[in-house]
């Protein structure tokens, strides 16, 4: 089935054609064909794949627009063609077009191109068996169709024909389905039935239905079809029946104060409804007015709509907000184009390119003495910025005068005003007039422009006066910290707090007071101010600050306030302890009696709770309460003998508790004597720097005594005979302090006798006495017989004044007695004759040849003193201390 007007003559097949030629001849006018390009490419094609190359210049030299109707292909400017996506091509060939213009010659081309895919040669081999090929007839296929969108008619306007090539032998009825298709001519499209004449009904808007796809069928009257169905389209062409509009109805966009010439501000859109890719939606923009309208600001790029600035002389002091006129035309512009009007609103932002000032450089203000926390002054600034922005709020700061930060400066955010305030009270006593120099800038940083100040900040005097007030009592300091000893006693003075008079400078006239409310275990003197405690300490308050608020009350009733921060220690005195803690158990496990005692006064003292506080002692241990300070303390059941150290909790009244190691000894032994001692152990002692020292001072003390009895016996008159076998009980004076070298010196002679005066009733040991002085001591040496002690006191005064001997004759006299001794120092407990060594002082009385005194010793006194073996350990343990030392 071929069309109609190929086989048969008439108006019908001649109308056909001269709308056909009416046809080309428009397009022709409107865009003329320059020519045609194939290229043979693969059947699948990747993204950016060079196609071919086509030579532009030959349809038109100077082309300001290329453009393809395909968006899967674009062209380069030298010809070049690209794939813009993956493509795969149909068996047929594609086509598209390369639309070329020159908007100022107002000329266009087209270059069509065609793409025809590789087709690969296969050599076939022919067989007896192939089925041979025979020539079919031709399908019936109409040439396309299309339709000018809001075409004037006249109406119904022949689109068509379509004729099956069966005609000639049937009767063909035909008919069509798809969109506006149907034999009802109030249908866009109707087909006849009997010709196969497609006929439109009225004009068609493109933007509504680009094209009709329908399906032609052809049937005999008994409903035999003797052709295909065949697909159809029928094309709209466009008409430019709709101008351009802008996306938005108004566009605001901001511009930056003094930015750089051709800073992007914005950029406006506009749209058209006819097709793409055509001069009928080609759009420019041009901007038809500004306001204000001198110095032009702004200009507008007229193919993308882009809007930047021409100048860098925006300012939004001066303007703040320009208004532009923008026209969107289609076309490319061309004066018949169509075209619309958009509002553009660009508002100019501000930057601190103005430094905030004063609107005076001093001020004056007054202020009375010791007011806090008011204020004195209100400080405005100027700023030409944009109010409540950034740029235009004001920071100040006091840059002189408050070092001793009396003054703070804040700024009111809804006046833009600086407030100056006293934070600390100020004293009229010290100075009467503070001049501070306060500075304003902005929240963000300053921007320098050219012609702006190189200020970036701006600064102005404030004179304060201070007036006179009479005020109150002051206390100094106005903080006074204190640390009480947790142990401290009722009564105790544990600080003073004085307030004065800032008139007169002293505290006399003035009471004080803890304020009502504060602590109640703390009172102060209403004269003098001295704290002391008023109730002992509990628990709760031990280790913790108390603060606490005194009064100073003036003779005038004006009242000063200060605060005591008194923080209350420990109390090592406050937990009983156990005393003595060493014991002796011997095998007949006899308990062990256990007290404790605290320095505490009730309700922190007895009774007392005891408890072992070792569970793995106190499974082997028990304890029987005694009274309300003693326990018991036994073993539960047999023990070995050995060292034990029992952990002993004592609790008071108050339930405040400590806890002692108690050592006990459990000895095989009858009596505690057996192991040592003859009861508990007293724990080691150690000499502290008192204790020396009171031995030394107790020393010097016995040394004094002993040389004013020499004196005295020195004065005395009396003179006593004194027999040989006493001269044991001679007092030798010594200037040696401490065991000397083992030297004997030749110049010691014996003396026969000596007399030693003595300032009572003339204990003597001679009868003829001479003097002799040694080391500024005077001593009287008598000779004669043996005497008793009782004889020689009935000589009388006389007897001692009848001669003295020499000194020569005392040495005679001591010699012997002094070798004597002195050998006896050089043997040992086994009176065998030793070298020089350190002669041991063991335990009074128990194997020591020498005595409790030494070696130097008289034999005839072991008798006198045999009570030093009885000393208690303590003086044993000073005895120890002297070996050492």
């Amino acid at each position: 089935m071929v069309p109609a007007a190929t086989r048969h003559g008439g108006s019908l097949c001649r109308t056909a054609w001269l709308q056909l030629l009416f046809g080309l001849v428009v397009l022709s006018l409107l865009c003329e064909a320059c020519k045609k390009v194939t290229f043979n490419v693969p059947s699948k094609l990747e993204a950016e794949t060079l196609v071919g190359r086509v030579n532009l210049k030959e349809c038109l030299k100077s082309a300001e627009h290329i453009s393809s109707s395909d968006p899967d292909f674009r062209i380069l400017e030298d010809g070049s063609v690209y794939t813009t996506n993956i493509i795969s091509l149909p068996s047929e060939e594609k086509t598209f077009t390369i639309l070329l213009k020159d908007i100022q010659r107002h000329e266009e081309k087209k270059i069509h191109v065609n793409l025809l895919v590789h087709q690969k040669k296969t050599h076939k081999t022919r067989h007896a068996r192939d089925t041979v090929l025979r020539r079919t007839k031709r399908r019936w296929a109409p040439i396309p169709s299309s339709m000018m969108e809001n075409s004037l008619g006249p109406f119904p306007m022949q689109i068509q024909q379509v004729q099956s090539d069966t005609a000639q032998n049937y009767t063909i009825y035909y008919s069509a389905t798809g969109p506006g298709i149907d034999r009802d001519p109030k249908n866009l499209f109707y087909v006849e039935r009997e010709t196969g004449n497609v006929f439109a009904t009225g004009p068609v808007d493109r933007e509504q239905y680009p094209e009709f796809k329908i399906i032609f069928f052809a049937t005999t009257a008994d409903g035999y079809s003797p052709e295909i169905p065949l697909p159809h389209t029928i094309r709209i062409e466009d008409d430019n029946d709709n101008a351009p509009s802008f996306t938005q109805d108004l566009f605001t966009f901001v511009a930056p104060e003094h930015c750089k010439p051709g800073t992007v501000v914005g950029q406006v859109t506009a749209e058209d409804r006819d097709e793409l890719y055509t001069l009928h939606t080609a759009l420019r923009y041009r901007i038809v007015s500004e306001e204000p309208p001198f110095p032009k600001m702004f200009s507008v790029h007229h193919e993308s709509g882009v809007i930047t600035t021409l100048t860098s002389q925006l300012d939004r002091e001066i303007i703040g907000k320009h208004l532009l006129l923008i026209e969107v035309r289609d076309m490319a512009g061309q004066p018949f184009g169509l075209c619309n009007t958009g509002t553009v609103v660009i508002n100019v932002k501000d930057v601190n390119d103005n430094a905030p000032y004063f609107g005076h450089s001093s001020y004056d203000t007054k202020v009375l003495e010791n007011r806090v926390n008011v204020e004195i002054l209100r400080i405005p600034c100027l700023d030409k910025d944009e109010p409540n922005s950034p740029a235009w709020n004001c920071r100040f700061s006091i840059v002189k005068g408050n070092d001793d930060n009396h003054f703070a400066i804040t700024t009111d955010g809804r006046t833009n005003e600086g407030i100056l305030c006293v934070v600390k009270g100020l004293d009229y006593e010290t100075t009467n007039l503070r001049i501070l120099e306060i500075a304003a800038s902005n929240e963000i940083p300053y921007v320098v422009v050219p012609y702006s100040s190189g200020l970036a900040q701006s600064t102005c005097t404030v004179r304060v006066n201070i007036l006179d007030d009479d005020e109150g009592p002051v206390f100094k300091p106005c903080l006074l910290p204190i640390t009480i000893d947790g142990c401290a006693a009722v009564g105790t003075v544990v600080g003073k707090y004085l307030a004065e008079d800032p008139e007169t400078g002293n505290s006399e006239g003035i009471r004080y007071r803890i304020a009502p409310g504060q602590s109640n275990w703390i009172a102060i003197d209403e004269n003098s101010g001295e704290l002391r405690i008023a109730k002992l300490f509990g628990n709760d308050l031990i280790g913790r600050q108390c603060n606490i608020t005194v009064l100073a009350v003036d003779q005038s009733g004006k009242t000063g306030t200060g605060t005591v921060l008194a923080t209350i220690g420990a109390c090592d005195r406050d937990y009983p302890v156990v005393t003595p803690r060493e014991f002796i158990m011997c095998r007949d496990r006899k308990p062990v009696y256990i007290t404790a005692v605290t320095p505490n006064e009730s309700p922190y003292s007895a009774p007392f709770r005891f408890d072992i506080s070792d569970r793995s002692m106190d499974s082997g241990w028990q304890t029987i309460q005694q009274d309300d300070k003693s326990i018991l303390l036994s073993p539960r059941t047999d023990i070995p003998y050995g060292i034990y150290k029992i952990p002993v909790t004592v609790r008071d009244n108050k339930g405040r508790q400590g806890t002692s190691v108690v050592s006990v000894n459990y000895c095989d032994c009858t009596t505690p004597s057996d192991c040592g001692t003859a009861r508990q152990v007293s724990p080691a002692v150690t000499l502290g720097v008192w204790a020396i020292l009171a031995m030394i001072l107790g020393s010097l003390l016995l040394l004094l005594i002993l040389i004013t009895l020499c004196g005295c016996y020195g004065t005395g008159a009396v003179s006593k005979h004194v027999p040989d076998d006493l001269a044991n009980q001679n007092l030798i004076i010594s200037n040696t302090e401490a065991p000397g070298e083992e030297v004997m010196d030749p110049n010691i002679i014996p003396l026969q006798t000596a007399t030693v005066n003595s300032c009572d009733q003339g204990v003597g040991m001679g009868t003829i006495g001479h003097e002799v002085k040694t080391g500024g001591q005077s001593f009287e040496m008598s000779k004669g017989g043996h005497q008793t002690l009782e004889s020689v006191r009935g000589y009388g005064q006389s007897t001692m004044e009848q001669g003295r001997y020499s000194y020569s004759e005392w040495q005679n006299f001591m010699h012997s007695r002094l070798g004597e001794k002195v050998y006896m120092c050089r043997q040992n407990e086994e009176n065998k004759h030793s070298e020089d060594y350190v002669l041991p002082y063991n335990y009074e009385g128990r194997g020591s040849l020498a005595g409790s005194v030494g070696c130097c010793s008289d034999h005839q006194e072991e008798e006198v003193l045999d009570f030093l073996d009885q000393l208690e350990p303590k003086f044993r343990t000073l005895a120890e201390t002297c070996v050492k030392r």
